[in-house]
């Protein structure tokens, strides 16, 4: 039987942390998602505009994400923000992810190390069938 492969994304909406899950010290691979500009004044009646600019590009960074991990068997999204519920939405809809697990928890910013430790402790003691 094939092992389990196991990745550990913390993500928020700037950037994800990408981790492998194994015996080998952690390798940590960053996707950042492309900024939007917040601190410009724009025209109210751009707002629709905007709103679907920001959509595109969140939906880009999700796609570059998923690229990254579609050869996992377990995922555990973990993140302060909702980009993580977003992106399993994103996930859920892809048929490349139909027979991966995939979970979700909340958590506070973390930096690598407390990452590295939340996805050892995770995959140490989830018991799976």
């Amino acid at each position: 039987m094939e092992a389990t492969k196991k990745m550990g994304i913390w993500m928020d909406y700037s950037m994800a942390h990408l981790m492998e899950f194994t015996s080998n010290p952690f390798e940590i691979k960053t996707v950042e998602s492309t900024s939007f500009d917040t601190t410009t004044i724009y025209p109210i009646n751009t707002l629709p505009i905007l709103l679907e600019k920001r959509k595109r590009l969140l939906f880009s960074y999700y796609n570059k994400i998923a690229r990254e991990i579609n050869n996992y068997d377990r995922i555990i999204l973990f993140g302060p923000t909702n980009a993580k519920i977003e992106f399993f939405d994103v996930l859920s809809e892809d048929e490349r992810f139909l027979k991966t697990k995939v979970e979700i928890t909340n958590t506070d910013q973390m930096n690598p190390a407390e990452q590295h430790q939340f996805i050892q402790n995770y995959f140490s003691y989830k018991q799976y069938d």
